[in-house]
């Protein structure tokens, strides 16, 4: 019975765990997707490939890519693959994703038999649906001085405004209080005018009233009136 299993595992699992590696890879229209295929020792020397899957009996791959000797990169279109054998891996790089990219690929080591494989799904979603770019610290610190000096500015001016702000306060309460007194000063300056004024009119209306009786009385009571009178102990 024991004998039974192990044959049907020969035939019907082929190369398995030959093979490690992403089962499903994914990016947006334009971008650049990589995948690392990992081999076990005894596939060093065979060769490697990457395809499309195709058909399930004759015509199992299409568009296929075989990896060059000796670790040199092969570049087809817009795939390249690379047999790196120091680490028992192959690389294969998709750039400028295009949505007819999607679909299901083989990454397989050719043998005698069947070859092995794994079965590695590609999704390729709409530019348009991308979000938006976030800037991480290489990025940051990348950028061109303008951009760091013009972001340093609200840096320093945050502070000078707080150092700033309790001067600008004492300079308007020190301009209303002037403004102030100023009003007060010149309100009792108008007030003290009209009063000389209405006591220089008050004497004009007492003058003329004095003058007019005067002059309807004899010599003798103006005179009296008008000089003062002085007594005598």
């Amino acid at each position: 019975m024991r004998l039974l299993v192990l044959l049907w595992g020969c035939l019907v699992l082929p190369g398995y765990e030959a093979l490690e590696g992403p089962k499903e890879i994914s990016g947006f229209e334009g971008d650049t997707v990589s995948l690392r295929c990992t081999y076990r020792e005894e596939l060093r020397d065979h060769r490697k490939y990457w395809c499309r899957k195709g058909g399930i009996l004759f015509s199992r791959c299409s568009g296929t890519i075989y990896a060059g000797k000796e670790g040199q990169e092969t570049t087809e279109g817009r795939v390249s693959i690379h047999d790196s054998r120091q680490e028992l891996s192959l690389i294969v790089t998709l750039w400028n994703l295009t949505l007819q990219d999607a679909g299901k690929y083989w990454c397989g080591v050719e043998k005698r038999g069947p070859d092995e494989s794994l079965l590695i799904s590609l999704f390729v979603f709409p530019g348009s649906s991308r979000p938006p770019k976030q800037l991480d610290s290489t990025s940051a610190e990348d950028a061109s001085p303008a951009l760091s000096s013009s972001s340093s500015k609200p840096r320093v001016s945050i502070p000078m405004v707080r150092v700033l702000a309790p001067v600008l306060v004492l300079l308007s309460l020190l301009s209303a209080a002037g403004l102030i007194a100023f009003s007060s000063h010149l309100l009792l300056w108008r007030k003290e005018a009209r009063q000389a004024m209405e006591t220089q009119r008050n004497e004009k209306v007492y003058l003329s009233h004095l003058n007019h009786r005067t002059s309807e009385l004899d010599p003798e009571e103006a005179f009296e009136i008008s000089s003062p009178t002085f007594l005598s102990d």
